[in-house]
């Protein structure tokens, strides 16, 4: 089990280590946030739930607490609120990584970075930048919940289990983010000739719709209850669970690329090896034309708000 950090006790940070807690994967989890009072509510209510599950810790505490951690996952930040992008939130969470960063490489320079805050692709640029970590150990959350998005409504669609769906994400994590649908497959079989052999074929019109429920999930969910948490709590989670047991595991997490789809230096997710190091290996599908197109345009956007925050960076 794993020492993790926690930057951020609100929704995300919360319902995240109280998943690493009842899932096992955290031995202990230092919650840290601006409101010390929630940060030590949220703390104390999670610990409750600790005989019901595993005889871990949590508790709430500063920057010194880190030392020794072997993740910290950072979710702190301006949330997204309705009618918002999640690069409307740049310049605010530009200024509070000044802040979180520096600290963290002081305490625990040899941690894993996980960034969940919004606009993750540039955010974890921004943290590569202030920590000056390596980037195979400082990466973001990225498409691994909206893959995972993209995985149930096909699930849905096709009536099997999303766990048994290879289809991706990529891209940014937001507006302009590509589902990959040349090379999604279930078992060894093309998804589009599975779907006309189960008899659910895969028109134009249910792609849209497909496309359209992962794209702005986010939007929806928002508009609903005001943020989302279950979610990439689960997505944090799994990232964490591939860490402690050196998995191996092949995820769409946004990491550093020096060049991508014609794009120099940024953040952007592409599947990757994560095990006990944080990225073992970048993986480099292979795409149709409409795809390469798209994953361009989408590297070019997350590119103009990344050279937009360094810039602020003091």
């Amino acid at each position: 089990m794993l020492n993790i950090g926690i930057i951020g006790a609100g929704g995300v940070g919360s319902t995240a280590a109280f998943a690493l807690m009842m899932r096992g994967i955290a031995r202990n989890v230092v919650l840290i946030d601006q409101n010390i009072d929630r940060a030590a509510a949220e703390a104390e209510d999670i610990a409750h739930s600790t005989p019901f599950a595993y005889a871990n810790k949590i508790k709430a505490g500063n920057y010194s607490d880190l030392t020794n951690t072997d993740v910290i996952i950072i979710t702190a930040g301006a949330n997204q609120k309705p009618g918002q992008t999640r690069n409307d939130l740049l310049a605010t969470n530009v200024k509070i990584f000044e802040d979180i960063i520096p600290q963290i490489k002081e305490y625990a320079p040899n941690a894993i970075l996980i960034i969940a805050s919004n606009p993750v692709d540039v955010m974890t640029s921004v943290a590569i930048r202030l920590s000056g970590f390596s980037p195979d150990k400082v990466f973001g959350s990225g498409t691994v919940l909206d893959t995972s998005r993209f995985r149930t409504l096909l699930g849905y669609h096709l009536g099997v289990s999303p766990k048994s769906l290879h289809a991706n994400v990529l891209g940014e994590h937001g507006d302009s983010e590509v589902l990959i649908w040349s090379n999604a497959v279930a078992g060894t079989i093309h998804i589009e000739q599975l779907a006309q052999d189960l008899n659910r074929p895969l028109t134009q019109e249910i792609k849209k719709e497909i496309d359209d429920k992962v794209r702005n999930a986010a939007y929806k969910i928002i508009n609903g209850k005001g943020a989302t948490t279950f979610g990439i709590a689960g997505a944090l989670c799994y990232i964490c669970q591939a860490i402690d047991s050196n998995a191996y595991t092949i995820l769409n997490v946004s990491a550093f690329h020096h060049e991508i789809e014609n794009i120099q230096d940024i953040c952007m997710s592409m599947p990757c090896v994560i095990g006990k190091r944080g990225i073992h290996s970048r993986l480099y599908p292979s795409f149709n034309q409409e795809e390469h197109m798209n994953l361009a345009q989408s590297a070019q956007t997350i590119k103009e708000f990344t050279e937009a925050a360094l810039t602020c960076i003091k």
